[in-house]
């Protein structure tokens, strides 16, 4: 029961106030471009930090600690006036009277902006749910890496080859970006790292499996980066299954579509996401779990309320008819460009239509191994590729800090071989789905 003394707490004034849900990076960018433009901007999240999602994967795999990829939000809008940030659950969306209603009390907003980000999309497998673990949050990242070390631990006590090598087996679900990274980073783990963690393991035992169920790789990518990728991932002896589905797994075994099965306690699921909604977005203004919305962002019927990022689905961009891709760049364009609009608006100036500029994509394979495409059609993988996917995620990060300790950390483990990121602080249930604490 909520106590009767909570609440939100913002002070009433004449400024129009923009109620933004959700710090990621198209909340935060439009939060930094209204900076003493003559709003109000209260933010509104579940968590007190912003995340770098990207590199969720290496804090899941022992190669970097959380607080390298995330930063408290009140840190980053230190010394702005007039903001204010609430880690507070939104319950829902009262368009008709203009509020956002929350467990601790109503906010009345001039301009609502949803830019809630995405949320794991299972397809309906609900046992694949309960049972895999996917990575869209800190605690996902965390909860996998205590799992996989306790298995590794619980392996070396096991008798029984065949308990002991679903122990040490990794199914990857998805053969997009995060797939692919993910499953890299496994197989330099079971190359250089786990084997001298534990010498009483034999890892040609261990099978990391990557299932895609098109018929290659990285398929928003160039055709070249998606073969070049799957070559490297075979290189760390990562067994690349293609068009193939998984149709359920129950924690212990995994069904794939071709009536075969795989002995396997770790899936990880990275095969697709879907929209993080809001509940009170009008029926007429969703489709595929994403909020419709119009060349400025602002949500289809519903005036005042404008979608950015994953959650948005603009039809409008004729380059993009079926909707820009779920990704950072999107999110953090959308943020800027609303920004402009919104102070444009307050002058009574024309708006301007979001239009993206897709400056590429790019996905890492491990040390020395990347692929990269430009929008013009040229593609490069290897080392330079590598240099560049790090160099860019190096400056996304939030804050000098987690720069310097990521970098820090990236250098450390290229020249040693070691994560040395590898403790068990909290122990895993996956049977329950919460951490436990041990006696």
């Amino acid at each position: 029961m909520i106590p009767e003394y909570l609440s939100l707490q913002i002070p009433e004034g004449p400024l129009p106030r923009v109620v933004i849900v959700g710090g990621g990076f198209a909340g935060l960018e439009l939060a930094k471009g209204l900076r003493n433009k003559g709003f109000q901007i209260v933010m509104l999240d579940r968590n007190n930090y912003h995340t770098f999602q990207p590199l969720l994967y290496q804090v899941a795999t022992s190669g970097l600690e959380p607080d390298s990829i995330a930063g408290p939000i009140r840190k980053a809008f230190d010394g702005f006036k007039n903001f204010y940030f609430r880690m507070v659950k939104v319950d829902r969306v009262d368009y008709q009277n203009q509020l956002v209603r929350t467990p601790i009390g109503n906010l009345h907003y001039d301009y609502l902006v949803l830019a809630c980000g995405s949320a794991t999309n299972f397809f309906g497998l609900e046992q694949v749910q309960q049972t895999a673990f996917p990575l869209k949050q800190v605690v996902h990242a965390l909860n996998l890496r205590s799992h996989i070390l306790q298995n590794f631990e619980m392996a070396v006590l096991t008798e029984d080859p065949q308990a002991r090598q679903a122990m040490m087996n990794v199914v990857v679900v998805g053969g997009g970006p995060t797939g692919v990274e993910v499953a890299g980073a496994l197989g330099e783990l079971k190359n250089h790292i786990l084997p001298g963690d534990f010498p009483d393991l034999d890892f040609k035992e261990m099978k990391i499996y990557l299932i895609e169920g098109a018929d290659r790789l990285l398929g928003t990518m160039s055709k070249a980066s998606g073969e070049k990728s799957k070559k490297y991932l075979e290189q760390f002896g990562v067994n690349v299954v293609l068009g193939q589905t998984v149709k359920n797994y129950d924690g212990d075994t995994v069904l794939v579509d071709d009536g075969s099965t795989i002995a396997c306690q770790t899936l990880i699921w990275a095969a697709g996401v879907k929209g993080n909604l809001v509940a009170g977005i009008l029926p007429d203004s969703l489709s595929k779990s994403r909020v419709l919305v119009d060349a400025y962002n602002q949500v289809q019927d519903m005036p005042k309320v404008f979608a950015l990022g994953d959650v948005a689905l603009m039809l409008a961009d004729p380059a993009y008819p079926k909707g820009h891709p779920m990704v950072a760049p999107v999110a953090i364009q959308q943020g800027r460009l609303l920004a402009k609009n919104l102070i444009r608006n307050k002058n009574n100036k024309e708006q301007r239509p979001f239009v993206y500029k897709d400056k590429g994509s790019m996905a890492t394979i491990g040390r020395n191994r990347a692929v990269v495409d430009f929008p013009q059609g040229t593609h490069f993988s290897g080392l330079f590729a590598w240099l560049v996917w790090m160099f860019v995620h190096l400056m996304s990060l939030v804050g000098f800090r987690n720069k310097l300790v990521t970098l820090i950390n990236w250098v450390w483990s290229y020249f040693t071989y070691d994560k040395s990121n590898r403790l068990i602080i909290r122990t895993f249930d996956r049977k329950k789905n919460r951490p436990v604490e041990v006696h």
